[in-house]
């Protein structure tokens, strides 16, 4: 099925979106972070859409299923996941809407005009080079880690690409939220949503999700926190919602690198 390595890959499933996703079996894995941000950006009928970073496709494939004619185009920098991404376009028959381009984050402005898109979506790398664990499984590292592009290149790029009308979301660590702001003050995007994720409510945030855009101003709202579990061991009823699960069925079928 679609050439799928059995010894390298796996096929894992978001049945509530009738998604089969290729992953590496050993690389790097997607979590709930991109449903989180796919929910979050919500797409509108007719979008353009670009997800800068794309890893395995996921979160261009959550989007192209949310609206049923956005048009989609995935950034992938690492040769492997390219291909990986392109067959899971393939395999899940969006071909037509969804597009995957192999392509550094600080190079797109050769290859795309300027105001191109209507929604920029991204899940950047959030380590900084030489900081936190070192992983055995080959992959995960380029995807966490800050290699050829930084932070500020993420934000450049998707200042560059979208449409003054448009909107720029981005999930990211809470270690960097200081960091983030400061660039899009830098870079004159001005913050409209802020939404913080927790494990639950006893514990502190590790990630957050932001709405930027530029060529206009506006308050910043500060969203309720979303917890991923509820006061017991399951999972929330608003996580549930995003999976598109019901409570009997509340463990997702894809197995990833669960954060937080």
């Amino acid at each position: 099925m679609q050439n799928l390595n059995f010894d390298l890959e796996t096929l894992d499933e978001l049945s509530g979106y009738d998604l089969r996703i290729i992953q590496p079996r050993h690389g790097y894995r997607f979590s709930v972070d991109p449903l989180l941000l796919a929910d979050f950006a919500g797409v509108r009928n007719g979008e353009s859409c670009v997800d800068l970073g794309t890893g395995c496709g996921v979160i261009a494939l959550l989007l192209a299923r949310l609206s049923g004619n956005c048009s989609v185009t995935g950034i992938e920098f690492q040769p492997a996941m390219f291909d990986i991404a392109a067959r899971n376009v393939a395999l899940n028959g969006l071909a037509e809407r969804a597009d995957i381009v192999q392509d550094d984050v600080i190079s797109l402005k050769t290859r795309f005009p300027v105001d191109s898109f209507d929604l920029v979506v991204s899940n950047p790398p959030y380590r900084r080079p030489g900081t936190g664990k070192i992983s055995p499984r080959a992959g995960r590292d380029e995807a966490r880690h800050e290699t050829s592009a930084t932070l500020a290149d993420f934000m450049a790029a998707a200042k560059y690409l979208v449409k003054p009308s448009g909107r720029i979301c981005f999930i990211y660590h809470t270690c960097r939220l200081a960091e983030l702001m400061a660039q899009a003050a830098q870079q004159k995007l001005a913050p409209l949503r802020l939404r913080m994720v927790h494990g639950n409510s006893s514990m502190d945030a590790r990630m957050f999700m932001i709405e930027l855009a530029k060529g206009r101003t506006g308050e910043l709202k500060v969203e309720p926190p979303l917890m991923v579990r509820g006061e017991g061991s399951g999972y929330s009823d608003e996580k549930l919602r995003i999976y598109r699960l019901q409570r009997k069925d509340a463990e997702p079928q894809s197995r990833g690198d669960e954060t937080p």
